[in-house]
């Protein structure tokens, strides 16, 4: 999820190219890397075993689940 936020945050959506990595910035220097087109693509794909909180937390970011 802080992938996500972290790249709504920046480009205003969460159109997601499927091959893009995202890497999320921490205040301790570590700096790792996520699959997060990969990662929001099955997300989407899950949408309808994804409980409801997580389908509240992924709108509130952007997703777009079609």
């Amino acid at each position: 999820m802080a992938a996500a936020r972290q790249f709504y945050e920046r480009e205003g959506h969460l159109k997601v190219p499927r091959k893009h990595v995202e890497t999320v910035l921490s205040g301790d220097g570590w700096e790792p890397q996520f699959r997060l087109g990969a990662w929001v693509n099955n997300q989407r794909s899950r949408a309808a075993v994804l409980s409801p909180e997580r389908v509240d937390q992924l709108s509130t970011v952007g997703i777009r689940w079609s």
